[in-house]
This record gives structure tokens, C-alpha cells and sequence, in this order.
């Protein structure tokens, strides 16, 4: 299936996961911590530069955010784990995520971000084990690849992907928001899955 990005919309935000919408077409959504380049990524998969904001502080996505493209829909989940917020507020995105994973939805594929620059955080474990227990399917995009040489991004992918122990059941992949790398793959991969879950 062909997903001409470009027409990507902003359709609306939801503050609160039994707000949100019955699903009606295939869902690729988008979860990982604050600051790991969410909105960077999916302004690049769109190749669009302000469709999803980029907030100048981490953490600023507290809503369930939706993106519209043709038959598919993009889903902007809250970035979770940013230390720098009250406990209250790093709580917040728990009933967001947790509430739209779920629902009865057509999920066609998670892309789950890491920042390949860091080890897997506790946060980024507890998605992986919901995920899966959910039966949510679901990849992992490492993110800020532009910001390693090509041998240390072999050597992170690696690390990471045995962290997770999950790196022969579930795709992985280097990509950069700055660089473009991986994005092409990214969008196959969705297309795929968007197929798939037709």
C-alpha cells in the first residue's frame, strides 16, 4: 500500500483516553520518553516541518494527538518519564497511553522510540512488556541515529535490541529526523503493516 504523506492533516486532540474517538481505519501510533524526537520523526515521515509540534520544553504532549492520511491515521501519543516535571505530571501520560492501547482500536503498527545514545530506560521496558502483553504489534525505532558514526550505531542497535530481548521477535531500526536516515525504511515498514491490518 502507497501512503501519500504529504496530505497528512491534523484531525484533533484528546485529553483524556475515553474521549477518543471509535476507531474506523488502520492506526500507527507513536510512543516513547520525552525529548527522544517524536514529533521530529513524524514531521519528517510526513515531510512536512511544523504538522506536529515540536515543543521547546520535553514533555510538553500531554494529549492524545491525531493525524489523518488518506485511509490511515497517525496517532501522537504523550512522551512519558521527563524528570524535570512534578510527579503529577510524569503520572499523567500513564491513563493516556494505557487507556488508548486498551481500547477495541485497529492498531496496524506501534513505533516504539528509543534514543539510541542511552540505555533502555525502565519506562522503555514497561511499554515493551504492555505492548506485548496487549498484543499490540509493534516495532522499535532508535532515534538521533545522525548523532553516531555508523560502527557505534551498529554497536548501540545491538546492545539495545539484546537490553530488550526482544531483537529477533520485533523490527528495529536507526533512524534520524536530521539526517532523513531510516525514514524511508520507516515508512515502508508502516505501509506494510497498514496493508496488512486492512
Amino acid at each position: 500500500m502507497n501512503i501519500n504523506y504529504q496530505l497528512a492533516t491534523f484531525v484533533k486532540s484528546h485529553a483524556k483516553a475515553e474521549q477518543v474517538d471509535k476507531s474506523v481505519r488502520p492506526e500507527v501510533s507513536f510512543v516513547g520518553r520525552s525529548n527522544v524526537g517524536k514529533s521530529s520523526i513524524m514531521n519528517k515521515i510526513f515531510r512536512r516541518k511544523n504538522l506536529v509540534k515540536v515543543g521547546a520544553t520535553p514533555g510538553k504532549t500531554r494529549q492524545i494527538n491525531f493525524f489523518n492520511v488518506g485511509d490511515v491515521d497517525f496517532v501522537d501519543l504523550p512522551g512519558y518519564g521527563y524528570a524535570k516535571r512534578s510527579k503529577a505530571e510524569q503520572d499523567e501520560w500513564r491513563p493516556l497511553i494505557e487507556g488508548y492501547f486498551s481500547q477495541n482500536r485497529n492498531f496496524a503498527l506501534c513505533v516504539l522510540l528509543v534514543d539510541i545514545r542511552h540505555d533502555v530506560s525502565p519506562l522503555d521496558f514497561q511499554m515493551v512488556d504492555f505492548l506485548q502483553a496487549h498484543e499490540i504489534p509493534f516495532m522499535i525505532a532508535f532515534t538521533k541515529a545522525d548523532k553516531l558514526g555508523t560502527n557505534k550505531q551498529r554497536q548501540q542497535v545491538s546492545a539495545l535490541s539484546r537490553q530488550l530481548a526482544c531483537a529477533g521477535d520485533v523490527v528495529v531500526l536507526a533512524v534520524s529526523s536530521l539526517s532523513g536516515q531510516g525514514v524511508d525504511d520507516l515508512r515502508a515498514l508502516i505501509e506494510d503493516a497498514v496493508g496488512q491490518a486492512r
